[in-house]
């Protein structure tokens, strides 16, 4: 073997690489090869370790073998090529083949090519070459060969990489078997790689991560180790690994799915992990929208799904989540892992998400996960509480990947809609349901039915009340998320109501679980009950008697109240409960029920819902007496009975006397006129007991509410059996219910009327100890009446007289004779002492308090009063001013304080003045010093012609106490507070400087406001307000020089005086220092300045002097006036108009070439206007802002460019402009200005395509293999040599360069070439740089060399595979079928969208026009046709078109042959032949539809049956008509139990199926299906029962009839069943036949109101007939398509059945 194997690498070496023989002439092409691998094999980031894997389950395995692959590190070099380490890998495949070994000597020549259907799973291009990557010399011992490649080229062919050298020695086989071990012979194949010394640590890396799920789909390797030869194994660098895979092939199977279970297990340096995964794996048909080249040989996609039992086997923190045979690095954060053949990026760390191939792959995921879920939840027949760890595997959490979340989302929807979810069964039987038909319940109640399940209460029906209920093991907080995701929602919480009802969660449960219950309201009404019919669902127990419990709904409770008294208090409250029958509403809680909740530990929650929502109280007796009282209605029997039980309650204990206050403070009390009165403010005793009758004479208290108590209240009574004596209750009263008297009693808020009189003594005595009892507390009206009344007695000069007390006087000293001998005006009243004797001085306060005065101060202010009150009523004269003068003079000669009394007429308007009356206190006693004020103000000065200015002379110092005004210094003040505006305007020179005066001491603000709006300042143009006005300065006169405008004070007139207020003459706006004078001068120039017309040579030329003077200057000015020379617009250019300097050019010779294509601002140097000698003040100019040089200016540029018509703009124009885009991009940092490019952008740029914006031309290239008459490129002869020195500026302003602009630009110019060439050459250098529209783009023309025109790439094709379009379209492979135009197929595709082949739309055309012109299609014509269909019928759109398009379908026909044709029928006589006894009567007429013959693999007759009834195709089966013939003979009827074909099985059977909840068929409905079934007669007949079918042909105006044998019938009207009497003996068939007869007839009947469960009921019959109706088969097929019937309903058959009999 190894003698022909070295023989064989020897011809290799000979024939193929030229070693030693002739020369080979495909050796060039070998040398480009190897030259391409070597770039392909170091551009892509390869893991060669996976592709080494990939090679070994490629490779093929002799029988009975586990196909194993090992690796094996070692730092031995038995390659002797001094590597530092090698790789040895081992594979115990058959071995190599020469065929192996000539492919692996060669490029681009795998085995494995269009193998993909085999299994083979390489694709990448590079395989076994990968490991060039790691090694340089890779050895292969296999099946005799040894030999090794090289990466250098061979000495004798110059060519690496597939040169096979023979190996003699080094390594020998011996070296090989030792690092093996010498326990095993060597595997077939050994893989020797000396590794790289850059190469020894990413390897050891790889090898220390290969993940233990390696093999988990591969289907070959069932073994894989990895492990480091060493002398020491503790001194091992890499983790060793060994992974072993099994299959338990227990699977399930079906069409085009199998399931499977695989036990990995991998054993590591110190530990050992196993895991269990259940495969799922299904095929899918590859769509053709999702075909790609690289798979174009694979018919299906296979998919398989892993779900890891357990803990996933891995190395690191993260496990890949997509499989491509082999692992990627994707970690999905998804519970399973998907394998399919995925197209991979090249590193094989991630698939292409964006391949359409993929993405197909992907779409498929979510079917196959629900199958394989549903597989899993269901068939199998563990308990529910085992199904949760399957349930982990939905995908609820999202993934890192955009695509795979899509796939999530699919798998939601799927699920979702899927009978999967479990519900709670008591029947030991498992029911699934649709997620949206299941609700959870609240943790708590789920307590509470287990209680009740354990109180033996019946909950059988718990799933019946509108929904399903999820199974308790399921219902846990751990498993939201799933459930969430699922989307299973709360049960509603009408759902609570009807299961308390229903199953009677309040009687059949403990009084433990009743509290629940009440508990599990109470904390959930807010959330979940509020607004539901739970307050109509009887909760509450109460006891109306003893002994006796009652039930009640919250709704229904009321006017009931539930009370929770003490014990001690019961019997007391039910005594007095018989004596207030009105208090029956008051019910209580049993004994036993208030036992278990007070021991609740939560019975405040409950008792504070009770209270929300029913009347509840702790009732104690205190709230007894409240509620009581709420409840006497009126009735003042009872209101006297109250105060009898609140009196005893209280005397008794049961009341404290807290609490009797409290119930006291509110009672009702019955008044003297027999008046129940409820709301009063006070209580009084009778008036016949009282002192308040003798001082008031009436109740006064009335109006605020106080009452006086009814004398019953005084009698003796029995009540509850305990005996009240007479008066007993007024103490009551009096202590609780506050009856009072005077002086006691609050005195009323009203007038007394006995005060506004005299008043006795002894009623004056009174009435001040009612004061004094009540100080605190004395009413406004009480005490007014007290006040004003004339009741006291005083005396005044030896006579007495009745007094108000406020118009009295209680002195204790002499200064009253003294007060009086000195007024000659006033009498002051005195209180009568010796009338009230000594006990009048126990009342002092209280006489102050009713107004009575005692103070010397009182007496002033009472004169001064008196005085102003006759002030108010005439004016004063001058005899009682001078005695009020005299008065104070006399006071303070007696030294007693006149303060009270000048403060009492201080403020009187009684002194007159020169403004009229007015009070002393600022008026003016006139002086020759208030002179010069009296003409600028209205000062009131005191009227001396009224008073004569001697007699007031001697009164300064009185006139001053009174505050009259006597001196002038330090009253300035006066001057501004009566200041008269108008008398501010043309003011003195006197007053004037008086004025300022007062602003520098008071500095007013309202004097400022007055003197800056009035003409106060005489200036050389006339009287100016202040603003107006200037002081002239020299540092600033130069600026009042260029306008005569500005007014200045005159100084002749004020004196040089009017210098020392020039901070005064700041304050109201005169101009005084350079900034104001700055600010007139900037008003004065923007006004001239704004209009042109006042600005003129002159004006200006003495605008440009001052600047010129103020820049000579070392002042530092203002920058506001800076700024007005160079903001404003008053230098005028040579377009006519002002502009600010900084709009403005100073012409020089460098501008002069822009004046053809710019209108710039030159200032105007004509000798109309600033003339040569403007150049003089050239510095100035530029420091204002004006532009003097060109480079600076290129904003004038940018803003005054206006290129004219591009023939009128000559290449010296151009070139010019180019330079200012020089000057730009130094400018702007090499970036344009848009307003710039905007204007630039026109037509001007002459190229040979015409004149063209910067935008639509380009700069030529030679590169590009184009001529310069293929596009709009830039006419360089034109513009001359130098226009290449502008590159850079043309490629800034637009112009093109690159490769990318010019493709839009020639992609878009193409259109206007009629010469092929010049368009082939385009279409190349655009398919060269990949050129593709942008997005939006119209889709464009393709130029058809042989017809010389432009077609719409809608009616273009690349390829037509079927060759049924050749004049149809055009089919470009066609046109561009050369070598060196095929590429620009590929070109057409990506970059037009040109169809690579025909559409629906034109398959629809095609068949149409067949339709038009043919009755039949050939054999290949219709199955390429159908084919195309098959392939593309899955979208709404396709289906919808195609079914528009066609009107004619292919029919089988008794004369069929593949030669002969297919015939074409119309669609509406064409029909399935779903129903193949059907198909039997009508198979002699061409009514139904085509199927290849024999059948083709990629047009499946179930495939085309789909199709068929996507274009419309009806069933048969839908379309025959059915007539019964009549029975001419009456059957027998059968005996009960012989032949009963109606029985209880059968009605048993069909209740269970309309009991399902998901039919909504209601009881009443169910009874009457039932009860027709139970009322129906089986007569048996011996007459044949047949059937007539008839099928109507439209478009022929046919009718085709046929007959057939039928066994039973119904006839509804008669209630009977006729069946025809069948033989015992009969076949099975005939049995089959008759069972199907019998559950159809039996179905139909049932449902005739719902055609749409006909067929799932008549399956369910049929199997009921077949098995006799057996009672335990019936049980078991009931079971198995969950379904029961519910207590409720099994009263219906028993029903059913008694009326049969009566």
């Amino acid at each position: 073997m190894a003698e022909a194997a070295k023989q064989h690498i020897d011809r290799i070496r000979r024939t193929k690489f030229s070693i030693g023989g002739d020369e080979n002439p495909l050796t060039e092409d070998l040398h480009q090869a190897v030259k391409n691998l070597s770039a392909e094999l170091y551009a892509k980031d390869v893991h060669f370790l996976m592709e080494l894997i990939q090679n070994a389950e490629d490779n093929e395995y002799p029988e009975g073998v586990d196909p194993c692959l090992e690796f094996v590190i070692t730092s031995d070099d038995i390659t002797s090529t001094g590597a530092p380490a090698t790789l040895l890998i081992f594979n115990n495949e058959k071995g190599f083949s020469e065929k192996n070994i000539e492919s692996i000597c060669s490029v681009g020549r795998s085995t494995k090519k269009g193998n993909r259907k085999r299994g083979y799973i390489g694709e990448k291009g590079i395989g076994f070459k990968s490991v060039f990557l790691i090694t340089s010399r890779p050895y292969i011992f296999s099946k005799g060969y040894q030999i090794r490649f090289n990466e250098d080229p061979c000495s004798f062919c110059s060519l690496g990489y597939i040169v096979p050298e023979w190996v003699e020695q080094h390594p020998s086989l011996v070296d090989i078997q030792r690092i093996y071990g010498s326990g095993s012979s060597l595997p077939t194949t050994t893989i020797i790689l000396p590794l790289k010394s850059d190469k020894v640590k990413p390897v050891k890396e790889q090898l220390s991560s290969v993940h233990p799920e390696v093999l988990l789909f591969l289907s070959k390797i069932k073994r894989l180790s990895i492990r480091e030869h060493c002398q020491n194994p503790n001194l091992s660098t890499v983790n060793s690994i060994g992974i072993v895979s099994e299959t338990d092939f227990m699977t399930r199977k079906s069409i085009d799915a199998e399931s499977y279970t695989i036990h990995l297990s991998a054993t590591e340096t110190d530990s050992e992990k196993q895991c269990s995964y259940y495969m799922w794996r299904q095929k899918f048909p590859v769509k053709h929208e999702n075909r790609v080249e690289r798979r174009s040989e694979v018919e299906d996609w296979v998919i398989t799904l892993a779900f890891p039992f357990g803990e996933r086997l891995g190395r690191g923190n993260s496990s890949p989540g997509i499989y491509a045979f082999l692992p990627t690095e994707m970690v999905t954060n998804l519970p399973f892992i998907i394998q399919a053949d995925f197209i991979l990026a090249s590193s094989r760390e991630t698939i292409l998400l964006d391949d359409i191939w993929n993405q197909g792959i992907l779409n498929c995921v979510p079917l196959a996960f629900l199958n394989a879920f549903t597989s899993l939840v269901k068939k199998t027949d563990a308990p529910v509480s085992s199904l949760l760890p399957v349930f982990n595997f939905l995908p609820v959490k999202q993934s890192s990947y955009a695509k795979l979340n899509v796939v999530r989302e699919s798998i939601k929807a799927k699920v979702s809609a899927e009978e999967i979810v479990p519900s709670v069964s008591h029947s030991g039987q498992k029911f699934f349901h649709r997620p949206c038909e299941v609700g959870r319940l609240v943790p708590a109640f789920w307590d509470i039915l287990e209680k009740a399940r354990r109180d033996k209460a019946s909950l059988n029906n718990i799933s019946s009340h509108g929904i399903y209920v999820l199974d308790s093991s399921f219902d846990r907080a751990e498993n939201d998320d799933v459930l969430d995701f699922l989307g299973l929602k709360q049960v509603s919480n009408e759902w609570y109501a009807k299961c308390i009802q229903g199953c009677d969660l309040v009687r059949s449960v403990s009084e433990d679980t009743y509290v629940e219950v009440l508990l599990f309201l109470a904390e959930n009404w807010q959330s979940l009950f509020q607004g539901t019919n739970m307050v109509k669902v009887p909760i509450i127990k109460y006891v109306v008697r003893k002994g006796v419990t009652s039930l009640s709904s919250l709704s229904d409770f009321s006017p009931r109240n539930l009370c929770f008294p003490t014990v001690k208090n019961q019997e007391w409250l039910l005594d007095w409960s018989d004596e207030f029958r009105c208090m029956s509403k008051y019910v209580f809680m049993p004994q036993t029920t208030l036992v278990v909740l007070k021991s609740c530990s939560k019975k405040e929650t409950i008792l504070n819902w009770l209270k929300e929502k029913i009347k509840v109280t702790t009732l104690s007796v205190s709230d007894y007496a409240k509620r009581l009282m709420e409840n006497l209605n009126g009735d003042k029997r009872l209101v006297v009975a109250y105060a009898h039980f609140l009196h005893h309650s209280i005397s008794k204990g049961f009341l404290s006397v807290d609490e009797g206050g409290k119930c006291c403070k509110d009672m009702p009390l019955v008044d003297n006129y027999g008046n129940v009165n409820t709301s009063r403010t006070g209580v009084l005793v009778p008036a016949s007991q009282g002192k308040w009758i003798s001082l008031t004479g009436s109740n006064p208290w009335r109006q605020d509410g106080y009452i006086e108590l009814w004398e019953e209240y005084l009698s003796s009574g029995r009540f509850a059996g305990v005996l009240s004596n007479q008066k007993a209750l007024l103490p009551f009263l009096k202590s609780y219910a506050n009856a009072g008297d005077v002086p006691d009693i609050t005195p009323p808020n009203a007038a007394i009327p006995a005060l506004s009189g005299a008043l006795r003594k002894e009623n004056a005595l009174l009435l001040l100890n009612w004061i004094q009892s009540n100080r605190y507390s004395l009413p406004a009206k009480f005490m007014d009446s007290v006040r004003r009344g004339s009741w006291l007695r005083t005396t005044m000069n030896g006579s007495s007289d009745y007094r108000p007390p406020s118009q009295s006087f209680y002195h204790t000293s002499s200064w009253g004779s003294i007060l009086q001998g000195g007024s000659i005006l006033v009498d002051i009243p005195l209180v009568d002492r010796n009338f009230y004797g000594k006990e009048i001085e126990n009342y002092k306060e209280e006489l102050k308090i009713a107004g009575v005065m005692f103070e010397f101060s009182q007496a002033c202010e009472f004169v001064g009063d008196h005085l102003m009150r006759l002030a108010e009523t005439s004016s004063m004269s001058r005899e009682n001013v001078f005695s009020i003068l005299k008065f104070i003079r006399y006071l303070r000669e007696k030294f007693l304080p006149p303060d009270d009394f000048i403060r009492a007429v201080k403020n009187g308007s009684w002194l007159k003045t020169t403004t009229g009356y007015r009070s002393p206190d600022g008026a003016v006693l006139f002086s020759q010093e208030w002179k010069a004020a009296s003409l600028i103000s209205d000062i009131p000065f005191i009227d001396k012609d009224c008073y004569g200015e001697a007699n007031l002379k001697g009164f300064e110092k009185e006139l001053e106490l009174l505050g009259v005004v006597v001196q002038f210094p330090g009253n300035h003040s006066l001057i501004v507070s009566h200041l008269k505006s108008s008398k501010l305007s043309y003011l003195t020179a006197e007053a004037m400087l008086l004025v300022l005066e007062c602003m520098r001491l008071l500095s007013p603000r309202k004097l400022i406001n007055l003197l800056s709006s009035s003409q106060c300042f005489k200036t050389k143009n006339g009287y100016k307000i202040p603003a107006e006005c200037f002081i002239p300065d020299p540092e600033w006169s130069c600026l009042v020089s260029v306008f005569d405008c500005f007014p200045l004070i005159d100084e002749s007139f004020y004196g040089s005086k009017i210098f020392s207020y020039k901070e005064e003459l700041k304050l109201i706006g005169v101009v005084v220092q350079l900034e104001e004078a700055v600010k007139g001068f900037v008003r004065t120039f923007k006004q001239k300045a704004t209009s042109s017309s006042c600005l003129n040579r002159d004006t200006s030329m003495s605008l440009l002097s001052c600047y010129k003077k103020l820049m000579e200057s070392s002042h530092k000015f203002p920058e506001e006036l800076m700024k007005s020379f160079k903001e404003l617009q008053w230098l005028h250019t040579t377009l006519g108009d002002f502009r600010t300097p900084k709009d403005c050019i100073l012409f020089e010779q460098d501008w002069e070439h822009l004046r053809l294509i710019a209108n710039l601002p030159f200032i105007d140097d004509s000798s109309n206007w600033y003339g040569k000698s403007i150049y003089g003040y050239k510095k100035d100019l530029k420091s204002l802002g004006v532009t003097v040089e060109l480079k600076q200016g290129m904003n004038h540029v940018v803003n005054s460019l206006s290129l004219p018509d591009p023939s009128r703009i000559t290449p010296l124009g151009a070139v010019s402009l180019l330079k200012c885009v020089t000057f730009l991009l130094e400018d702007r940092f090499g970036k344009l200005p848009k307003e710039f490019l905007d204007k630039v952008s026109v037509k001007w740029v002459k190229t040979h395509a015409g004149y063209r914006c910067p935008e639509e031309c380009l700069l030529f290239d030679n590169t590009w293999e184009l001529e310069h008459c293929d596009g709009p490129f830039i006419d360089e002869e034109y513009y001359g040599s130098e226009l290449k020195a502008f590159k850079k500026e043309l490629i800034a302003i637009g112009v093109g360069n690159d490769s990318a602009k010019a493709c839009r630009l020639l992609a878009s110019h193409v259109y206007t070439h009629s010469d092929s060439d010049a368009i082939s050459r385009i279409y190349r250098f655009l398919c060269k740089s990949e050129w593709k529209p942008e997005r939006g783009a119209s889709s464009g023309l393709i130029w058809i060399p042989s017809d010389g025109k432009w077609a719409d790439v809608s009616s273009c094709v690349v390829y037509d595979k079927d060759k049924l379009f050749g004049t149809k379209l055009n089919v470009l492979e066609n046109h561009y079928g050369s070598d060196e135009d095929r590429r620009l197929l590929g070109f057409f595709s990506s970059a037009f969208e040109v169809r690579a082949s025909p559409s629906v739309e034109d398959y629809c055309a095609l068949w149409k026009d067949w339709e038009r012109t043919k009755e039949r299609v050939s054999y290949d014509e219709c199955c390429a046709f159908w084919r195309f269909v098959a392939r593309h019928s899955y979208t709404t759109k396709a289906d919808k078109f195609l079914s528009e398009s066609i009107s004619r379908l292919p029919v089988n026909t008794p004369d069929y042959n593949n030669s002969g044709g297919i015939l074409l029928c119309e669609k509406s006589d064409v029909f399935i032949a779903d129903d193949l006894l059907l198909k039997d009567l009508f198979t002699e007429s061409p009514v139904f539809v085509w199927y290849p013959s024999p059948s083709i693999p990629t047009l499946s007759q179930t495939k085309l049956t789909e199709i068929y009834r996507k274009l419309g195709v009806k069933e048969i089966s839908k379309c025959v008509e059915m007539s019964e013939a009549k029975l001419t003979v009456d059957g027998v009827k059968t005996e009960q139990g012989k032949n009963n074909l109606v029985g209880r099985g059968l009605v048993r059977l069909i209740l269970g199926f309309l009991s399902d909840p998901s039919l909504k068929i209601e009881a009443e409905e169910r009874s009457e299906i039932i009860h027709s079934l139970v009322s129906l007669n089986v007569l048996e007949t011996p007459e044949t029962i047949s059937t007539e079918y008839t099928l109507n042909l439209p478009s022929k105006g046919e009718k085709l009839v046929a007959k057939a044998k039928r066994m039973i019938r119904w006839e509804r009207e008669k209630e009977v069943v006729y069946a025809e009497k069948m033989e015992k003996a009969c076949g099975k068939r005939k049995v089959l036949e008759y069972a199907t007869c019998f559950a159809e007839v039996i179905a139909k009947g049932a449902m005739w109101q719902r055609e749409d469960l006909i067929g799932e009921l008549s399956e369910l019959v049929k199997m009921a007939y077949l098995v006799e109706f057996d009672e335990e088969a019936l049980e078991f097929l009931m079971k198995s398509k969950n379904l029961q019937v519910y207590e409720e309903d099994e009263k219906l058959i028993s029903d059913a059945y008694s009326l049969k009999k009566t």
